[in-house]
C-alpha cells in the first residue's frame, strides 16, 4: 500500500489507498507516440479507427446510406422519446437543486481561485460554443413552423391530430397560434439543453479543478469506479465521449454548410446542392485550422467575441427594421409562456402529439447529449474561479434568456410578415433558406443575408476549433497541452465525417447520428449526475 493523496478528500487530506493513485493516473494521461503525438494509445487509436470505418462504409454504401439513417432516427426517436424526455428533466431539477443548495457554494479550483476570464469574454464562449450555429439555422424556420402546425390543426392520414395536445390545442387564432409556437420553439432552447451542458461541465470542471484528476470524461466517475477510471470502463467511456463529440458537432457543421450555401445562392445564384456544401465544408475547416493554431485564447476567445459582436448587431438590426414593439413586448410574453407550459412541455407521460415529441424533442434531447462532451468541456475549461451556484445560472439561465430574446425577434418577425403583411415567401421556402428570405423583406437585405453568411462561418469555426481542442484532449487522457498537429487532426476528421454524411443521407444521416450516440451517452451522464454530488459532498464551501 502506497501513501497518496486522495483526490476524494477535501482539504487536501492525505490518506492510504490501495493503488498508486498518481502511477494510476501517469499511465493513463500519456502515450508518446510516433510522429511526436502525445496521445492516450487506446483511446485515440480506437476511437479513430472506429470513425474512418464509419466514413469508409458510408461512402461506399453511399445508396444504401440514406434510408438507414432515415430509418435509424426514426427508429430511435420514436421507440426512445420518453427515455431522453425523462433524463434531460433529471438534469433540470439537479442544476436546480445545486443552486439553491448549500453545496452551490463550492468554488470550481478551491476557495483561493480567481476566474480565468472576465464575464464578458466567459459568456460569449459559452454562447458560441453552446448553440450558435443551431439558432441561425432553426431562428426563423422553427418557430414559423410550429406557428403553423397551432394554426393549421395538423392531422395524421389516419385523421388524427398529433400535435399541441399538451398545450392547448390546435387554434384559429394566429396569436395564440404565435404564442404556442415560441412556447414550443423555446422549449428546445433553453433550460433544458443548457441544463444537459451543465451537469457534465460541472463534473469536468470539479474533479479537474478541485480533485487534481485529467479533464476527461471518465475523471468524473472516479467516485462510482475508482481506480478503475484508469483501465478499460475509462477506456470505454472516454472513447464514446469521442463518437459522440464528433457526430453532434458534425451534424451542426452539416447544418451550418447547408445554411451557408442557401445564403450564397440566395445572394449568387450558387447552387446549394451537396457538391457547395462539401465545398464549404472543406474551405471553412482549413480557415478552422489557422485558429486550431492559434490557440484557445488567440483563436477561440476573439473568435467567440466577434460572433456575439455580429450577433448582437443582426439581433439589433431586426429588432428595429421589424415591428420593434410587438417584438419587445413578445419576448415578456413568450418567456411567460414558456414558463407557464414548461411543466406540460416536458411531461412525457400520457402524450398525444407523438410527432412533435418524436420529431422534434427527442431529437433535439439526443442532439444536446451528443454534443454535451463538448459543450461541457469547453465551459468547464473557462469555468475555474466560479462557484457552482454562479457556474449554474450563468450556464442555465443567461444563455436561456439569449435564446428567447433570439426566437422572438427572428421568429417573431418572419410570423408577423406572413400574418400582417401576407408574405409568404419565407414559410414556402426551405428550412436553410428561410433566415434569408425573411430578412429579404427587410431593408438592407443584400448586406444583412452577407452578414448572416458570415455569422454561419464564424459560428462553424468557432465549432470546429474548440471541438478540436476537446476531442484531442480526451483522447490525450486530459492533457491540455499536446502538439498541435493532433487538434489539426481531429479538426480534419470533423471535416471529413461531415463531409461523408452529407454525401451518404444528407441531413437526415447527420441527424441520425447525433440520436444514435446521443442514446448511450444519457446513460453516462447519468451515472456522472451520482458522482457528481459525491463529490461535491466532499468539498470545502466558501
Amino acid at each position: 500500500m502506497t501513501t497518496q493523496h486522495d483526490p476524494m478528500q477535501p482539504d487536501g487530506a492525505v490518506t492510504p489507498i490501495e493503488t498508486d493513485y498518481q502511477v494510476g493516473q501517469d499511465n493513463l494521461v500519456v502515450r508518446l507516440g510516433p510522429f511526436g503525438l502525445d496521445i492516450h494509445n487506446r483511446v485515440f487509436v480506437i476511437s479513430a479507427l472506429l470513425v474512418l470505418a464509419f466514413v469508409i462504409l458510408t461512402l461506399v454504401f453511399k445508396a444504401e446510406a440514406a434510408p438507414f439513417f432515415s430509418h435509424l432516427r426514426n427508429w430511435l426517436t420514436s421507440r426512445m422519446d420518453w427515455f431522453f424526455l425523462g433524463v434531460a428533466n433529471a438534469f433540470v431539477l439537479l442544476c436546480i437543486l445545486l443552486i439553491a443548495s448549500p453545496l452551490g457554494r463550492v468554488r470550481l479550483g478551491g476557495t483561493e481561485a480567481k476566474p480565468d476570464f472576465s464575464y464578458a469574454g466567459w459568456l460569449s464562449m459559452l454562447f458560441a460554443a453552446g448553440m450558435g450555429i443551431g439558432l441561425m439555422f432553426y431562428g426563423v424556420s422553427e418557430p414559423l413552423t410550429h406557428f403553423g402546425t397551432a394554426l393549421a390543426g395538423p392531422t395524421t392520414e389516419a385523421g388524427s391530430r398529433t400535435d399541441w395536445a399538451p398545450l392547448a390545442g390546435a387554434t384559429s387564432d394566429p396569436v395564440q397560434a404565435q404564442q404556442l409556437g415560441m412556447t414550443a420553439t423555446i422549449f428546445h432552447w433553453a433550460l433544458h439543453p443548457w441544463a444537459i451542458y451543465a451537469v457534465l461541465a460541472l463534473g469536468l470542471a470539479l474533479f479537474c479543478f478541485n480533485k487534481g484528476l485529467p479533464l476527461t470524461i471518465r475523471s468524473v466517475f472516479y467516485p462510482v469506479l475508482g481506480e478503475r477510471v484508469w483501465g478499460w470502463p475509462g477506456h470505454l467511456i472516454d472513447i464514446l465521449a469521442v463518437l459522440a463529440t464528433l457526430f453532434g458537432l458534425a451534424t451542426s457543421l452539416g447544418f451550418g454548410a447547408a445554411q451557408a450555401a442557401s445564403g450564397l445562392h440566395f445572394l449568387f445564384g450558387v447552387d446549394q446542392g451537396s457538391s457547395t456544401q462539401i465545398i464549404l465544408v472543406i474551405v471553412i475547416t482549413a480557415i478552422a485550422l489557422v485558429s486550431v493554431v492559434a490557440g484557445l485564447d488567440a483563436g477561440v476567445r476573439r473568435l467567440s467575441e466577434i460572433n456575439m459582436a455580429l450577433a448582437g448587431l443582426l439581433l439589433l438590426f431586426v429588432l428595429v427594421a421589424g415591428p420593434t414593439l410587438v417584438l419587445l413586448t413578445g419576448i415578456a410574453d413568450n418567456l411567460l409562456a414558456y414558463l407557464t407550459y414548461l411543466p406540460q412541455l416536458a411531461n412525457p407521460a400520457g402524450r398525444e402529439d407523438s410527432n412533435f415529441v418524436q420529431g422534434w424533442t427527442a431529437f433535439y434531447w439526443a442532439w444536446w447529449i451528443s454534443w454535451s462532451p463538448f459543450v461541457g468541456m469547453f465551459i468547464a475549461r473557462v469555468s475555474r474561479g466560479r462557484t457552482v451556484r454562479e457556474f449554474l445560472i450563468a450556464v442555465l439561465v443567461l444563455p436561456s434568456l439569449a435564446s428567447v430574446i433570439w426566437m422572438t425577434v427572428f421568429g417573431g418577425t418572419a410570423i408577423h410578415q406572413l400574418v400582417q403583411d401576407a408574405y409568404t415567401a419565407t414559410r414556402d421556402a426551405d428550412l436553410p433558406l428561410q433566415l434569408f428570405t425573411m430578412l429579404a423583406a427587410l431593408p438592407f437585405a443584400e448586406i444583412t443575408s452577407l452578414v448572416a453568411i458570415v455569422l454561419v462561418a464564424v459560428f462553424f469555426i468557432t465549432s470546429a476549433d474548440s471541438g478540436s481542442l476537446v476531442i484531442d484532449t480526451i483522447a490525450a487522457g486530459g492533457k491540455v497541452e499536446v502538439p498541435t498537429i493532433q487538434r489539426v487532426f481531429w479538426c480534419c476528421f470533423q471535416g471529413v465525417v461531415a463531409v461523408a454524411l452529407l454525401l451518404g443521407g444528407g441531413l437526415a444521416a447527420l441527424q441520425a447520428m447525433a440520436v444514435s450516440t446521443g442514446l448511450p451517452f444519457a446513460l453516462v451522464l447519468l451515472v456522472a449526475a451520482v458522482a457528481i454530488v459525491k463529490g461535491l459532498l466532499n468539498e470545502p464551501r466558501l
